[in-house]
């Protein structure tokens, strides 16, 4: 029921061009294991920014060093995620200029699959699709000292010391920052001219993809919470308004680990006050967010999960027709003499 209380910024199909129907997900993330989050090599420092440490009183004069989660520490996982359960259920498609199955990172995207259609695609020499999911950078609550740890790695021989056989030391011996377990990222994700299926499938990519970041097979757990969901005719504010603004409301001083509970109630107090923004429309309470998560469950649960992905796949059958006939055409025209006034 919460998704049809949603249906004035949800879009019935699939659709080529935009018509201003957003739809805003405020997500809590929180590690649960030690994560790195860098965009430099090994050895190098945790992605972070100096902001302002709030938006009022003296924590808008004070700045503060916070972490980041960049949009393509959440993105790559969550769309890799997706993929996954589409290449099981057999729903990507052959690319047709080299005859590969769809694939990340290749430059030739299928163009065809749900992932291409929502997350976006550029294949090199033509060909292109915007992402309809809006990410932004998420910024920690508390500031990069208090949550960034040091770790010395090494690499131990066989004989349980850090020389070989001939007497020489290792050189596999390393100190990187980590982030610690229970560090907590708020992020607003915003969706654009999305359906209903299109919707579930987003929100179930976001809500079961559990690593992200660097050695993600041994650190990097994660647990995503929705918080709030909005429908609007523009964007709300940022990740990093809503961390600030946040950071307003909760008591002082502040301390890792920060006790959920009242991160979670802080930021709802917060996001309480977006339905007076301009362009919202919808706000769903806290009982529709439950119901509107249990929906998208149900949906990606064993039962249903087939039935909902193929027919998510099946509703863009319309546009790849469309595509194949423009190419047809197109190829058709480069062997066609066009008359011309002269």
């Amino acid at each position: 029921m919460s998704i049809q209380k949603l249906s004035s910024v949800i879009a019935t199909i699939y659709e080529n061009f935009p018509k201003g129907r957003f739809i805003t997900l405020v997500v809590l993330r929180t590690t649960h294991s030690e994560t790195i989050f860098r965009t430099e090599g090994s050895g190098e420092p945790m992605c972070s920014e100096f902001v302002q440490a709030g938006l009022e009183g003296e924590n808008q004069k004070t700045i503060i060093q916070r972490l980041v989660m960049t949009k393509r520490k959440q993105v790559a996982p969550e769309r890799r995620y997706g993929r996954e359960h589409l290449r099981a259920h057999e729903l990507l498609y052959t690319n047709i200029k080299d005859g590969s199955l769809c694939s990340l990172n290749t430059n030739a995207p299928c163009e065809m699959c749900t992932d291409c259609f929502l997350y976006g695609f550029a294949a090199g020499g033509g060909g292109a699709q915007k992402s309809r999911i809006w990410t932004e950078d998420a910024f920690s609550i508390l500031p990069a000292s208090d949550v960034v740890g040091d770790r010395t790695i090494n690499a131990i021989y066989e004989t349980g010391t850090m020389r070989d056989e001939k007497g020489n030391p290792s050189t596999a011996l390393n100190t990187s920052e980590y982030i610690k377990p229970g560090v907590h990222f708020l992020d607003v994700v915003t969706l654009k001219d999305v359906t209903a299926d299109e919707l579930r499938y987003i929100i179930g990519n976001i809500l079961f993809t559990s690593r992200y970041g660097a050695v993600s097979s041994r650190v990097g757990r994660m647990e995503n919470q929705i918080l709030g969901v909005f429908g609007s005719i523009t964007e709300l504010p940022s990740s990093l308004e809503l961390v600030q603004a946040t950071y307003d409301v909760l008591g002082k001083p502040l301390e890792h680990p920060l006790n959920i509970n009242q991160l979670i109630t802080a930021s709802k107090q917060v996001i309480a006050n977006w339905q007076n923004k301009r362009g919202v429309s919808v706000h769903l309470s806290e009982a529709e967010v439950t119901n509107l998560l249990t929906d998208v469950e149900t949906n990606w649960s064993e039962a249903e999960r087939d039935n909902f992905l193929k027919r998510l796949s099946q509703s863009y059958e319309p546009f790849r027709q469309v595509a194949t006939e423009k190419k047809k055409a197109k190829a058709k025209g480069k062997n066609t003499l066009v008359e011309v006034e002269s």
